[in-house]
C-alpha cells in the first residue's frame, strides 16, 4: 500500500475504489489507475492529492490477473459511500463469474448508497449478475458480445462503441479504452487540463469519445466515417436477424436519411446492399469451414428460406451453395 492512503472521498476531488475479479485483465486496470495517478498530483509525483484510490477485496489475499501477475488488495471492503465510484475490473469470463459472489453483495451495498459503479472489461457481467443493469444499455467488447447475449436477456448489449455512460452505471469495453474512460471521469471532476495532462504523460492523444467505434477483426474493408464504422459493427453483430435501416439509425441516434447518405459516400454502395454482402460472405465462410446444413447456414445469415439464400448466393459468387457440399 502506498504511503498516502485514501481516507475519505471528501478530502479529494475524486475518490475511486477498485475491486479486482479473479483472472482480471491488467491493461484496463493499469490504464485506469495510472490515469488517476497522473491526474492526482503535479508532474509525476504520484501523491494522492486531487485523486485518491484504493484496491479492495473480501480479504487481503493476492488476486491473480489473467497474465499471472498478482495484486494484493490494500484493504477489505469499506463503506461504499467513501467513494465517488466503485470500479469492477473483470477478465477471463468463467473465473470472473465464478468468483463474483462477494462482489455482488458489495455492489448491491454501493447501489443502496447511490454510488456510481463502473465495469471494466467483463466487470459489466458482474454488474448484470448483481441485478444492477436490468433494461439498461451495457457496453461490451465485440469479443464478448455473444457471451453476453447467450447469458443475459435483460440488458441491451452495445458492442459498437468504446464505453457507455448511463448515469450511475458506466460500462467499458476494456483494454486501452479504460484510459479514455478514466480521462472522461477525470475531466468531469477535475477539468479538461488534468485529463489531458494525464494522457499526454501516458503518450496518448486526446481521449476518444464514448461513441467512437470499437475496432473489430474480420472485416477487409476500410471506412473513414465513424457513423459508418459503427453501422458496420452493428451489421456484423446482427447477421441472423438483420436490422432494418430504421433500427440501425435509432441505435446510432442518427437520422435514417443521414446514415444512408454517409454510407453511400464512404462505401459507394447502399447500406442494405452492403449488409447483404456481409451476410453472404459469412455464409461462404460457413460453407467452406463447417459441415452445417445449407438450410441452417441460410438462417444463420438472415435468410428466411433456402431458395432465397441459394439465389442471392449464386448471384454474388457465381456458384451455388450445393457446390460446396459435393
Amino acid at each position: 500500500m502506498p504511503e498516502t492512503t485514501l481516507q475519505t472521498h471528501h478530502s479529494a476531488h475524486l475518490a475511486v475504489g477498485f475491486v479486482l475479479m479473479p483472472s482480471f485483465t491488467l491493461l484496463p486496470f493499469s490504464a485506469f489507475i495510472d490515469a488517476l495517478r497522473l491526474a492526482a498530483d503535479e508532474g509525476d509525483k504520484s501523491r494522492q492529492v486531487n485523486c485518491q484510490w484504493t484496491i479492495m477485496g473480501p480479504d487481503l489475499a493476492p488476486v491473480s490477473s489473467s497474465a499471472g501477475v498478482t495484486v494484493k488488495p490494500w484493504e477489505t471492503y469499506r463503506d461504499p459511500s467513501d467513494f465517488d465510484y466503485i470500479v469492477v475490473v473483470g477478465g477471463l469470463l468463467d473465473q470472473t463469474l465464478e468468483g463474483s459472489d462477494h462482489v455482488v453483495d458489495y455492489l448491491q451495498r454501493a447501489d443502496d448508497a447511490h454510488v456510481p459503479i463502473v465495469g471494466l472489461c467483463t466487470g459489466s457481467f458482474v454488474m448484470i449478475r448483481a441485478g444492477l443493469m436490468d433494461q439498461r444499455r451495457c457496453c461490451v467488447s465485440w469479443f464478448h458480445h455473444k457471451d453476453l447475449t447467450d447469458r443475459f436477456d435483460n440488458v441491451t448489449p452495445v458492442a459498437d462503441q468504446l464505453f457507455v455512460d448511463d448515469g450511475d452505471r458506466i460500462t467499458c469495453a476494456g483494454g486501452a479504452v479504460a484510459a479514455d474512460l478514466a480521462a472522461y471521469i477525470i475531466e468531469r471532476h477535475l477539468g479538461q487540463n488534468w485529463a489531458r495532462k494525464s494522457l499526454r504523460i501516458l503518450v496518448m492523444d486526446n481521449p476518444r469519445p464514448a461513441d467512437a467505434p470499437q475496432p473489430q477483426p474480420g472485416a477487409d474493408y476500410e471506412v473513414s466515417n465513424r457513423w459508418v464504422a459503427r453501422a458496420l459493427l452493428l451489421m456484423e453483430q446482427n447477421l441472423s436477424r438483420p436490422l432494418s435501416t430504421d433500427e440501425m439509425a435509432d441505435r446510432l441516434a442518427i437520422s435514417k436519411r443521414q446514415l444512408e447518405r454517409l454510407f453511400i459516400s464512404d462505401t459507394g454502395e447502399s447500406l442494405q446492399k452492403f449488409y447483404r454482402k456481409i451476410r453472404l460472405r459469412y455464409g461462404l465462410w460457413l460453407l467452406q469451414n463447417t459441415d452445417r446444413l445449407i438450410t441452417d447456414i441460410g438462417q444463420e445469415c438472415g435468410f428466411s428460406d433456402t431458395a432465397h439464400f441459394s439465389r442471392v448466393f449464386r448471384q454474388a459468387f457465381d456458384k451455388k451453395p450445393t457446390d460446396y457440399r459435393s
